[in-house]
């Protein structure tokens, strides 16, 4: 699939955050901040794949 430079940079900057999420969930497991981390790492996911499919139907490089 083909995509634009629009669509690889809100991939990029995403999956930047929620590698950064993750990673603090991982280095202090069981804390209270790493839980509030690691949830928000799953609702950053969500985000992604729905800023993603809105660019995907409105970008007429991509769509």
């Amino acid at each position: 699939m083909k995509t634009c430079p629009r669509m690889s940079s809100i991939r990029s900057d995403f999956e930047r955050d929620i590698r950064f999420l993750t990673a603090y969930a991982e280095r202090n497991a069981g804390t209270p901040p790493a839980k509030t981390s690691a949830k928000q790492a799953i609702t950053v996911k969500r985000n992604m794949a729905r800023a993603m499919s809105r660019h995907f139907a409105r970008c007429p490089e991509c769509g």
